[in-house]
């Protein structure tokens, strides 16, 4: 089994890219919290923040983020937690739908699903 590049990731890039910080807020943020940008990069930022920004022009879960970076996740959050501080970028968990949405019924759900099988 070969390892993935972000096994090999040299720690010193790592620490460099964090800021020494190991740790974040996780209430904040969490892998499924979806991020959107709120403005372009500016001259001088961070090479990951200019990557975060311009990948988050739509809707974007941290993991995905994490996953086009190449990063681990604990470190994309880290990043991110500084966008968010800035507001350069908003974070919104996917949530179930409000009490006052009525969800479709089960059965009807089954059936649909039985219809796009049968195409």
């Amino acid at each position: 089994m070969t390892s993935r590049s972000v096994d090999r990731e040299d720690p010193d890039r790592l620490y460099i890219v964090t800021g020494g910080r190991s740790r974040v807020d996780e209430s904040s943020i969490d892998i499924v919290s979806l991020i959107v940008s709120e403005c372009d990069p500016a001259p001088g930022m961070q090479s990951e923040h200019v990557k975060i920004l311009q990948m988050c022009t739509n809707p974007m879960a941290v993991v995905e983020i994490a996953a086009e970076l190449g990063l681990p996740v604990s470190v994309v959050k880290i990043l991110l937690c500084d966008l968010l501080d800035t507001g350069r970028i908003t974070a919104r968990h996917p949530t179930a739908a409000p009490a006052k949405t009525k969800l479709p019924e089960p059965d009807i759900l089954k059936q649909v699903l039985l219809g796009l099988e049968k195409l």
